[in-house]
């Protein structure tokens, strides 16, 4: 069974593609992250991990959601990340993952996809063309990675030194700590109150209130589902991400 999570639809289609070369299903882990629902998983098949990695890591909220949760019937895990060019801690902590549910660790990959974080300036979302590029590139390392996963082998992710994961692990301590803040979210007149934005939230901390959405608590996930879902383009944080592009996975050229 191939378990996943995904904001903006990155991870689901490799999830899917992953799925189908394996003759398996998915499952969407967003109503469980939503609700804290940690009530048992079964597969005979092995469980595939599929998430996106943030500064290099598994997000927290999904690592404790696969901490809680008990997977039955088959003994072998594997986790497959999504990313924008960086994975590091998150192929440490798979393995502490499967150690502690006492299963046998299939190894880890990373597949580059889009990247769909604009609540920075530091990076964008990228052409057109290059997002055709990037998409075109990630099946046929979901062949490869069926492929093994079939043959039971192990998923081989580069090495990762011990100052890199030190590292990795300052900084997303540091991102987590003073970036993940929810009062820069805003909904501007172009706000439709549709909802979305609370139904996509990992965290269930979206409230409609008066037909527009309230950010509650003083940390989020940053995982930009809001702002990149809302069919109305009404979501911003502060002004980082005004006027910016915005993506959610199309399968082909994505809109402006």
């Amino acid at each position: 069974m191939v378990l996943y999570f995904s904001a903006t639809g990155n991870t689901q289609y490799i999830a899917q593609l992953i799925a189908d070369k394996l003759a398996d299903q998915t499952t969407d882990l967003l109503e469980r992250l939503r609700t804290g629902d940690h009530s048992a998983i079964h597969s005979d098949s092995p469980f595939v991990i599929c998430l996106p990695v943030y500064v290099g890591d598994i997000p927290c909220f999904i690592m404790e959601c696969l901490n809680s949760t008990p997977l039955k019937g088959s003994g072998k895990i594997y986790f497959v990340y999504t990313c924008a060019g960086y994975t590091s801690s998150g192929f440490r902590h798979a393995k502490k993952i499967a150690g502690t549910k006492g299963m046998e660790y299939g190894g880890s990959l990373s597949v580059q996809m889009p990247n769909n974080y604009v609540a920075s300036n530091l990076n964008g979302i990228p052409d057109d063309a290059k997002i055709k590029e990037l998409i075109a590139a990630a099946e046929p390392v979901t062949d490869e990675i069926a492929a093994t996963i079939r043959r039971g082998g192990t998923l081989k992710s580069r090495h990762i030194t011990l100052a890199e994961h030190v590292l990795c692990i300052f900084t997303y301590w540091f991102w987590r700590t003073f970036m993940q803040r929810t009062k820069p979210f805003y909904a501007t007149k172009n706000c439709t109150g549709c909802g979305l934005c609370e139904r996509k939230c990992p965290l269930g901390i979206i409230k409609m209130t008066d037909s527009h959405p309230v950010w509650t608590g003083s940390k989020c996930a940053h995982c930009m589902a809001c702002i990149q879902n809302c069919p109305a383009g009404a979501i911003e944080y502060g002004s980082k991400t005004q006027e910016k592009k915005r993506y959610t996975f199309k399968g082909s050229v994505q809109s402006p």
